[in-house]
């Protein structure tokens, strides 16, 4: 595992941040130590379900400590706290596990499904396995963060919980500036809530899994049906419900 003095941003990398809307990849363990952690997911998370959604992929840092550690992880909330300042809210966590052969996901802005005001948050993607080109890796468009896209309904059944039927509308996404991300498992990028980003099809014949962490600071309004947790420094805005983090078996 890396050290926190390892996960410190220079200001270089804050700055690029700034501009790119996007940031890494960083290494959060080695792809030996993530195999062992997803066969734990596997076992450990997967067989159960959320007591806040009822769907074992999501939200599981409020109930499981595995993935709270995983969430709070060094290596990710050193980095965030370089651009968020010390006081950090974990406010949601979700898989997304694109099976083998799935077609590619649409273009959007992760803030046009979201509860929160004002629009701040920061989000890592973990590799949990292998998010190869082949595989369906994520895209990003650098810059494209500097300005929210009109999203339009997308006439594909297969979005209609993940992307709630919506993708940003095609005549606001130049995908001819659009960069791959291939990431080996264990490794992680920052991105901003309004980067455009989407993912490949899965080509190859074993799935594709993805860890999303979704942090933003105290001042932030969650509209959502479960609480958060303080996870750095102080809250002293108080207008989120607040939770403990979750006993149990860690990392």
């Amino acid at each position: 595992m890396q050290t926190v003095s390892e996960s410190a941003l220079s200001s270089d990398q804050i700055e690029r941040y700034r501009q790119d809307g996007y940031l890494g990849p960083f290494q959060l363990c080695t792809a030996d130590e993530m195999a062992a952690l997803r066969l734990r997911i596997a076992g450990e998370v997967f067989t159960t379900s959320s007591p806040w959604h009822g769907r074992p992929q999501q939200t599981r840092h409020l109930d499981n400590r595995l993935m709270y550690d995983l969430c709070t992880h060094p290596a990710i909330l050193d980095r965030m706290a370089c651009i968020f300042g010390p006081d950090l809210l974990l406010w949601q966590s979700n898989f997304f596990n694109k099976e083998a052969g799935d077609k590619a996901y649409p273009w959007h802005q992760d803030i046009n499904y979201w509860p929160i005001e004002p629009a701040l948050n920061i989000s890592a993607w973990v590799a949990v396995t292998d998010a190869s080109r082949a595989a369906g890796c994520l895209r990003v468009i650098p810059g494209s963060h500097k300005a929210p896209r009109p999203h339009v309904r997308k006439d594909d059944p297969r979005y209609s919980t993940i992307f709630r039927g919506e993708q940003a509308d095609p005549d606001h996404v130049d995908e001819s500036a659009a960069i791959e991300l291939p990431m080996r498992p264990g490794e992680f990028v920052l991105f901003n809530e309004k980067m455009l980003h989407s993912s490949g099809p899965n080509e190859t014949d074993q799935p594709r899994l993805g860890l999303a962490v979704r942090v933003t600071i105290p001042m932030v309004k969650v509209y959502h049906d479960h609480p958060v947790i303080l996870v750095r420094g102080e809250d002293r805005i108080g207008c989120n419900d607040l939770a403990s983090p979750p006993e149990g078996k860690g990392l």
